[in-house]
């Protein structure tokens, strides 16, 4: 049995993806990685779309993007379909990234392990508390957010986590800004300001649920 084109390119994973089709991406993976763990071998599109909400065709016209995946009669190879996944996502490889601020926020970051299973490691942490520079939370030690620039360098960081409070982050973002990283998730409840070529992704969980709230009150109403 033949099997179709599995193929990707860095013009089709460009600029003209949506982001909702990278978003439902992202849950597609984990599915797949789901199904794995559960001892499946191969998926299909009904079968990701009825475990997300979502339709066969949806799942089918996201993946097009970038390329075609899977196998007639089949359906797609969990593995296989994982690691096309991660490619495109840029998880294939390993991501040193650092938690600035170790609060409370920054503490239980610290402390998940499902970073380092995605491809991302948690290699520094800096905060401007003299009582935790130079101390090791879940293995990862803390330095001065004035060491930022050095120690990005040394230790290769390219992504960036703010957990600090909201009046804070703004100056922790021109310090990254200046260390010259990649991207950053921001937990700050406050929107922050970067260069262009900085990507930045926005965290507020207030905001979440309060959309959460209004979903659910909708509802009530019906």
């Amino acid at each position: 049995m033949s099997a179709q084109k599995n193929r990707s390119s860095d013009s089709e994973s460009g600029n003209s993806v949506p982001k909702a089709v990278v978003n439902r991406l992202s849950l597609y993976l984990r599915e797949l990685q789901h199904a794995v763990n559960s001892g499946h071998e191969t998926t299909s599109s009904s079968q990701l779309g009825n475990l997300l909400g979502f339709s066969d065709a949806q799942v089918r016209k996201d993946l097009a993007y970038f390329g075609q995946f899977g196998y007639p009669g089949i359906g797609y190879r969990c593995d296989e379909l994982i690691a096309a996944i991660r490619k495109i996502l840029g998880t294939d490889r390993q991501w040193h990234i650092a938690v600035v601020g170790v609060g409370n926020l920054g503490r239980a970051l610290l402390g998940y392990k499902g970073f380092l299973q995605q491809g991302f490691e948690l290699v520094a942490a800096f905060d401007v508390d003299r009582d935790r520079v130079g101390t090791k939370i879940e293995g990862v030690e803390i330095f001065h957010l004035d060491q930022l620039t050095e120690i990005a360098k040394k230790k290769n960081i390219k992504l960036a986590m703010i957990a600090v409070p909201a009046a804070a982050a703004q100056q922790v973002a021109d310090r990254i800004a200046d260390a010259h990283l990649e991207g950053v998730v921001n937990f700050a409840p406050v929107t922050i300001s970067l260069p262009d070529h900085i990507s930045q992704v926005g965290v507020d969980l207030a905001i979440e649920l309060e959309q959460l709230a209004f979903s659910a009150l909708k509802r009530a109403r019906r």
